[in-house]
């Protein structure tokens, strides 16, 4: 995600670095839509999800369905498309966090901004 610059040695313009922040920032936004719409969709393919016999006909033995694609069909399809969406998901998850971190200034690590030591405090007196 550099330039040729960034592997030569040569040091970048600011115009040149802040061209690429604002790129990193028109990404990030961009995944976080995606990521948004997925969340949508993950969670209207869930909902749409039935368990095994789970309709009225299955409350008392029985093995009929209602579904336009028959009953093993829709399942299989809804299991594909919440596999896919759930992995997705998790890509886009992943991303945000390493675009976050690359595009924010703050450091590297959430420890980052914490103080050196614990405060300690005095030993407890002996009892009587």
């Amino acid at each position: 995600m550099g330039s040729l610059a960034d592997f030569t040695g040569q040091q970048n313009t600011p115009n040149e670095a802040q061209e690429s922040s604002s790129q990193m920032q028109a990404l990030l936004y961009a995944v976080i839509v995606l990521h948004v719409i997925v969340c949508f969709f993950l969670i209207g393919v869930v909902l749409l999800q039935q368990g095994k016999s789970a309709d009225l006909a299955g409350t008392f033995g029985g093995q009929g369905s209602q579904t336009a694609f028959g009953p093993r069909a829709a399942a299989n399809l809804l299991t594909k498309m919440t596999t896919w969406a759930a992995a997705l998901f998790m890509i886009t998850s992943i991303s945000l966090t390493i675009l976050y971190l690359r595009s924010s200034n703050t450091g590297n690590s959430v420890f980052s901004g914490m103080k050196g030591t614990a405060p300690v405090s005095a030993p407890a007196k002996p009892g009587k």
